[in-house]
C-alpha cells in the first residue's frame, strides 16, 4: 500500500490546509508515513511571505530528494502559486500544484504512482503549461525526464473556503484549526499573501456552526478560528456577517469548551469585539493583533490602514478588559526607507505598549509587491541588529508577563509534547507551561503557575476554595468547567 508525509510551512491557514490533504490522501487509501525518507508521496506544502521562506522549501525538496530518490515530490502552498515554474526547475520534484488546484492532489496518486519519478511531460507542451486533472488520469501522455508538471490555475476564480472534515484522527493538532476566512482584499506594500491567496472569501455561519458541532463531537475541547484576515470575515457574504455574530451563534448552539483566535488587524479588534471575549471564559484572553511597524511613516509607506494611536487604542481596550490577556504582536524591521529614527519610534512605541510577546520578521522584497520598487533598502548588516533588538525586547516583555502570572490559578489544556515527567499544557491565556506527571493530551487542568529554571511551570490544584482564593468570577466558572 503506497505511503504518504506532508511537511507543513507557515501560518495556521496553511495547517488548516495540510489537514484536508491528509484527510483526503487517507481517503484514497495511502497511509500516512512517520518519514519523508520513507514515504512513496511527500507532500510540502509552502510558505512565500519572505524569502527565507522559499530558502526553506527549496532546501526541503533537496534533503528529501537525496534521502528518497524514489519518491514522487508534489510541492503545494503560496510558494507553489507564486513561482511554479521556479519550483519545477528543481530536481526530484514531480508536480507542482498551486493553491487554486490545492483539492485535486488526492486524485493524483493514482496517475503518479505509474509515472517515472522525474516528472512527465504531456505531449509536446510546455511544462508551464496547464494540463488537465482528466489529462493525468487518462492520458495519452508522452513520459520523459525534464521540468515537472504545473497546475496553477488562477487563485482570484476562488469563492470558497478549502475545509477539512470536522473529524480528529491521530496525528492530528491537539487544538484543531478551523478556517473561517481565507484570501485578503489588502494590499500591504509588503505582502504578496492577496496575490497567492486569493480575494477574501468567507464561510457561511451555518457550516461555521456545523463545522464546530462536527469538531466537539470528534472530542475537540479547544479550536483554532483562524483566516488569513480574519477581522474581515462575512463582510462578501450575502447577507454580510460579523464575526461578532458567528461567535455568539457558537457559544449559543454548541458546547465547545474554549476557542481562541488567530491573528486581527487592529481596525477591527473593536471595544464590542473585546468586550465579547471578556464576556465568556469560553473565548482565550489572548489577541494577536499585527503592528508591522511604530512609526506612522512607514506605517504609511507600508499602506497599512491604522496609525500607531489607534494601535495604543485599541489594545489598550483589551488590557483595561482583560487584564491578564496574552497580546502578541508582529513587527517588521528594515521596510525600505527604514531611518534609525523610524526604527526607534518603534521601539519606543512597543516600550509603552502592553504586548507581552512579538514575532519579527526581517523585511525582504518579494516579486509583485510595490515594496519590491521602493528602493532605498536598509543593509542586511543593519537589519540583523534591529531584530536582535526587537528580539530582546520580545524576551523582556515576555519574562515581564510571565512573572506577573506566577501564583495565578488558571486553566490549561494538556497538549501532546511530553516528558518522563512533564507534559506541556497551554494556558488560556497562551502560557505554555510544564505540568509535573503525564496526563494524557487533551484534558484541562487548573493549574498554579510558578517560575522554572528554564521554562515557567504550573502546579495542579484540585477543586474547593482554594479556586475561590485564587481567581475571579469569569475564572472559576472557568476552572469549573
Amino acid at each position: 500500500m503506497a505511503t504518504f508525509f506532508i511537511e507543513n510551512f507557515g501560518c495556521r491557514a496553511t495547517d488548516a490546509d495540510a489537514v484536508a490533504l491528509r484527510r483526503g490522501m487517507l481517503g484514497k487509501g495511502l497511509q500516512p508515513c512517520a518519514d519523508a525518507a520513507e514515504a512513496d508521496f511527500v507532500v510540502l506544502n509552502t510558505c512565500t511571505v519572505t524569502a527565507a521562506a522559499d530558502c526553506q522549501a527549496r532546501e526541503a525538496v533537496r534533503k528529501i530528494y537525496r534521502k528518497n530518490r524514489a519518491a514522487k515530490i508534489i510541492v503545494t502552498g503560496c510558494y507553489a502559486q507564486r513561482a511554479p515554474e521556479e519550483i519545477a526547475a528543481i530536481e526530484g520534484v514531480s508536480i507542482v500544484i498551486g493553491n487554486a488546484r490545492q483539492q485535486e492532489i488526492p486524485g493524483l496518486v493514482g496517475p503518479l504512482l505509474s509515472l517515472p519519478r522525474a516528472g512527465v511531460r504531456c505531449g509536446d507542451a510546455s511544462p508551464s503549461d496547464f494540463f488537465p486533472l482528466s489529462e493525468l488520469e487518462q492520458g495519452p501522455m508522452s513520459l520523459s525526464r525534464g521540468p515537472a508538471t504545473i497546475l496553477t490555475g488562477d487563485i482570484f476564480e476562488q469563492t470558497t473556503v478549502q475545509l477539512a472534515p470536522a473529524t480528529l484522527m491521530a496525528g492530528d493538532r491537539t487544538r484543531p484549526i478551523l478556517k473561517v476566512q481565507d484570501g485578503c482584499n489588502n494590499r500591504c506594500a509588503y505582502c504578496v499573501i492577496p496575490f497567492v491567496r486569493g480575494r477574501s472569501r468567507s464561510l457561511p455561519p451555518d457550516a461555521v456552526v456545523d463545522e464546530v458541532l462536527g469538531l466537539v463531537a470528534a472530542g475537540a475541547k479547544e479550536i483554532v478560528v483562524s483566516g488569513i484576515n480574519l477581522g474581515s470575515y462575512g463582510r462578501d457574504l450575502s447577507p454580510r456577517a460579523q464575526l461578532g455574530a458567528v461567535v455568539r451563534r457558537i457559544l449559543d448552539e454548541t458546547t465547545i469548551e474554549h476557542l481562541r483566535f488567530s491573528s486581527i488587524e487592529p481596525q477591527d479588534v473593536t471595544e464590542d469585539f473585546v468586550s465579547l471575549v471578556a464576556s465568556s471564559d469560553r473565548l482565550a484572553a489572548h489577541f494577536h493583533v499585527p503592528l508591522q511597524s511604530g512609526c506612522d511613516r512607514i506605517l504609511r509607506a507600508m499602506h497599512r490602514w491604522y496609525r500607531t494611536e489607534l494601535y495604543a487604542e485599541r489594545v489598550g481596550v483589551i488590557r483595561r478588559l482583560l487584564p491578564h490577556a496574552a497580546i502578541g504582536a508582529d513587527v517588521i524591521v528594515g521596510f525600505p526607507g527604514e531611518t534609525e529614527d523610524d526604527f526607534r519610534a518603534t521601539v519606543e512605541c512597543i516600550e509603552r505598549l502592553p504586548c507581552t510577546y512579538l514575532h519579527v520578521f526581517s523585511f525582504s522584497a518579494r516579486p509583485g509587491t510595490r515594496a519590491e520598487k521602493l528602493g532605498a533598502s536598509v543593509p542586511p548588516q543593519i537589519i540583523r541588529e534591529r531584530a536582535r533588538e526587537l528580539r530582546a525586547l520580545s524576551a523582556k516583555k515576555s519574562n515581564t508577563f510571565r512573572a506577573s502570572q506566577v501564583g495565578r490559578l488558571l486553566r490549561a489544556l494538556t497538549l501532546a509534547r511530553s516528558a518522563d515527567t512533564w507534559t506541556e499544557a497551554l494556558t488560556t491565556n497562551y502560557l505554555k507551561v510544564r505540568v509535573a506527571g503525564r496526563p494524557p493530551a487533551n484534558e484541562w487542568r487548573a493549574v498554579v503557575v510558578v517560575e522554572g529554571a528554564d521554562q515557567i511551570c504550573a502546579e495542579p490544584i484540585g477543586s474547593g476554595s482554594v479556586l475561590e482564593n485564587h481567581l475571579g468570577d469569569r475564572e472559576i466558572a472557568a476552572v469549573g468547567d
